[in-house]
């Protein structure tokens, strides 16, 4: 009894302490998310959802899948696991040999890559978007905004190595809120420069991400200092960390680029969708990149936060062998996803038309590209518990060493959403909807295999509790949607039907959270309103402190 005593405060305190720092993460995500969509809504003002923009999104196209890939995939998924076991095992002189290791091997490769990139432009453009060759000027645009943004890519490469330190030192609030000083840098720049200089003002705002890339670099910087972790040039090729880091770098990017990939797959088929009369449409790559970002929001602050906070402690776990630790861990991080993504998901599928009109609408943005934005989210909204899930579990693989099982689903994943993309648009006509269904659905279908797989490695993972409370919140997510639905008859304008239907759906949500009692709503409620002090502690058997 003692012994069940124990273990049970000890899952409390572990509780406890993982949701307070996935809080303290989620709240700055949000604050970047929201930061990200008025830059985008700046955006849409400017350029609305036509050939400049078009041209724009596709010149940052490749720039932002790195910045994607390598602040929330394949380096913190190879690095932090690596990085946290030599905290835990070997100290902090160890880890610093590594992380400068690291970092100097970052500079050589990606700016090699960075380099090939920019003279090869021409060639990117074409193959993602085959279809702006039959207007020169969008064409010869895209390759030009490709050039001037590539550079991106060390600063982001940079930043996510910084972001993976201060992660495993168990800072998480300082690189979560990095990605606001580049939305804010990069507009401000960008705005700034249009201001005071004769070019082009998408060309301004393709140097205003530059500035915002090194503003995310900065911010990181002092923290990391003071950790302990400056920066010291050093080349051992031979090391058997960055050995390590290398051997999952690989698959790890693989199998982090499943969503990204996909999302250039879309892409690649936006570009070529015509109207009746043949003509290749202006506005589909636009549409389809404005619902995402809505869906970044909740993927943001409930996914990335969770995953962010997630994948130390179960590195850690997995470093000293404490495999039901790393099971709590993982179940608790999954049903805690779930309680916030799926009725997320639903509010955006019901909502998103308001939502967009609210933020986007205006400008050279009009009422049409609204209605075609809304129609892009509901689908993307579907697989939005699928996209958290995989943030989530895929990392876990890579804390137990094994790189190629993520790796395998990712690919199946990107082959799958092909298929079904040329599906649904060429023989069910379904347009970039159809494209955004198609994202959704691999996604859901690429979560499930993980989950399944991950509870063959480890010999179950709650799977019980995770089904019982997956239930328990779409029964309290569909009476959230009756609510919301029943308010759509009004008919109101989008700022005070979002008014009226946003607190009446969470007031919904969480009233019938309580009365069915999901453990996870009672979890982040105690967590709120109980002191940490006060949390349950163990008398004994506490994991053992991080080196400083």
């Amino acid at each position: 009894m003692f012994i069940r005593g124990q273990k049970k405060a000890a899952g409390a305190m572990r509780e406890h302490g993982l949701l307070r720092s996935a809080g303290t993460v989620s709240a700055a995500v949000a604050v970047s998310r929201l930061t990200g969509m008025a830059r985008e809504m700046i955006m849409a003002r400017f350029f609305g959802a036509g050939e400049i923009y078009d041209a724009y999104l596709v010149g940052f196209r490749i720039p932002n899948l790195a910045r994607n890939l390598f602040a929330e995939g394949a380096l913190s998924a190879a690095f932090v696991p690596i990085f946290s076991q030599y905290l835990e095992t070997r100290g902090p002189g160890e880890a610093k040999r590594l992380s400068d290791l690291t970092c100097t091997a970052l500079l050589a490769v990606v700016g090699a890559f960075c380099a090939a990139g920019m003279f090869f432009a021409p060639e990117l453009v074409r193959l993602m978007a085959p279809g702006f060759e039959q207007t020169p000027a969008k064409f010869a645009l895209s390759v030009q905004l490709t050039r001037i943004m590539f550079p991106f890519l060390v600063l982001v490469a940079l930043a996510a190595q910084a972001m993976g330190v201060l992660n495993a030192a168990g800072r998480f609030g300082i690189p979560a809120s990095a990605s606001i000083f580049f939305n804010v840098g990069s507009v401000i720049a960008g705005v700034g420069l249009m201001r005071t200089v004769s070019a082009s003002p998408i060309v301004c705002m393709a140097v205003g991400v530059l500035a915002g890339g090194a503003l995310q670099l900065a911010w990181q910087l002092p923290s990391v200092w003071r950790e302990g972790f400056s920066y010291r040039p050093r080349v051992d090729l031979s090391d058997p960390g960055l050995r390590r880091i290398a051997a999952l770098m690989a698959p790890a990017f693989i199998g982090s680029a499943a969503l990204q990939i996909n999302s250039m797959v879309s892409t690649y088929f936006a570009s070529q969708l015509t109207d009746a009369a043949g003509n290749v449409l202006n506005g589909p790559v636009s549409w389809m990149n404005y619902a995402f970002r809505f869906l970044q929001l909740p993927l943001g602050v409930f996914g990335v936060a969770l995953a962010s906070v997630t994948l130390p402690r179960i590195a850690r776990s997995a470093a000293v062998s404490q495999l039901e630790e790393f099971r709590g861990t993982l179940a608790q991080s999954v049903g805690t996803a779930l309680v916030f993504t799926v009725p997320s998901s639903i509010g955006l599928a019901i909502l998103g038309e308001s939502m967009i009109a609210l933020v986007y609408q205006g400008g050279r943005f009009h009422a049409a590209d609204t209605r075609e934005t809304a129609a892009s989210l509901a689908c993307y909204s579907v697989g939005l518990a699928g996209y958290a899930l995989i943030k989530i579990l895929a990392p876990a693989f890579y804390a137990l060493g094994d790189a190629r099982t993520p790796m395998l689903v990712s690919v199946a994943s990107v082959i799958l959403n092909a298929a079904i993309s040329w599906t649904l648009v060429t023989r069910a006509g379904m347009g970039h909807p159809g494209l955004a269904l198609s994202i959704s659905m691999v996604a859901l279908l690429g979560a499930a295999a993980l989950f399944e797989l991950l509870r063959r490695r480890i010999g179950g993972l709650d799977g019980r509790r995770i089904a019982s409370s997956a239930i328990r919140i779409l029964a309290a997510s569909a009476l959230m949607a009756a609510a919301c639905l029943a308010a759509q008859r009004l008919h109101l304008a989008p700022a005070l039907n979002l008014a009226v239907s946003l607190p009446l759906g969470v007031a919904v949500f969480y009233g019938a959270a309580r009365v069915l009692r999901i453990r996870e709503v009672e979890a982040i409620r105690t967590a709120c309103y109980t002191p940490l002090r006060d949390a349950p502690r163990p008398e004994v058997g506490d994991p053992p402190a991080r080196h400083r």
